[in-house]
């Protein structure tokens, strides 16, 4: 079982709007493909979901920061048990008006559980994926995290302690890094975390600006520590 999240925004001229869409389609049969699922046609799926958005249009909120949360899902089907491909699958689509992923203003800061001993996962695994399979483990974690007085969890990675992801997201650091220069960091693709489309995003934007460094690279534990003791 795989899925995708999208979303669809109402502007201030009332026409509904979905973010890079297009990009969601690319993971998705990236994801199908590695689960042995069956191939799409990924601009005709897309066309039929910018459809039932345009049916269901009336969901879409206005308020600030709301949005209409957009899940397509592929599973495997085959009425039978057994661990082989399945035989045939079901394309279905989930359409719910959201607010903001997190309580209060945007930049309210989160307090967030790095404990090594819990893993979302590793090299030659499936973390690279949009797969049920990854999240479903994260559920006990994410309670352990609130039972901690945390909002989110930290995900570490390897002896050296790897910043890979916040909760369900990506994440990017934002600060001098120890040669002086100001820089924009965040943990590279290289199968351990999920291709974000918001990521990319801000990969773009960022370096059009050119304003500080963009950088695609491990970053550590240890990196982190000593920077936030030098204040940087």
């Amino acid at each position: 079982q795989l899925f995708e999240g999208m979303k669809a925004f109402k502007g201030s001229d009332k026409r509904v709007r979905l973010f890079r869409p297009w990009l969601n389609m690319d993971r998705m049969l990236r994801s199908a493909l590695r689960l042995c699922l069956p191939s799409f046609d990924k601009v005709e799926l897309l066309e039929c979901i910018c459809r039932l958005v345009e049916v269901d249009k009336d969901w879409v909120p206005e308020g600030k920061d709301t949005s209409l949360y957009i899940r397509p899902v592929l599973i495997g089907n085959e009425p039978s048990l057994g661990v082989t491909r399945s035989s045939q699958a079901l394309l279905f689509v989930i359409l719910c008006p959201v607010g903001a992923y997190f309580p209060g203003d945007a930049v309210d800061p989160v307090s967030l559980l790095a404990d090594p001993t819990f893993i979302r996962a590793w090299t030659g695994g499936v973390g690279d994926y949009k797969l049920g399979g990854n999240y479903g483990p994260t559920v006990l974690v994410q309670q352990e995290a609130k039972k901690r007085g945390c909002e989110q969890v930290l995900w570490l990675y390897g002896p050296d302690h790897q910043l890979t992801e916040v909760g369900t997201m990506n994440i990017f650091i934002y600060w001098t890094h120890e040669d002086g220069v100001l820089e924009l960091v965040t943990p590279p693709l290289d199968g351990v975390i999920l291709p974000g489309v918001v990521r990319q995003s801000l990969l773009d934007l960022a370096r059009t600006w050119g304003e500080f460094r963009v950088a695609e690279r491990k970053i550590t534990m240890k990196e982190l520590s000593r920077a936030l003791e030098e204040r940087r």
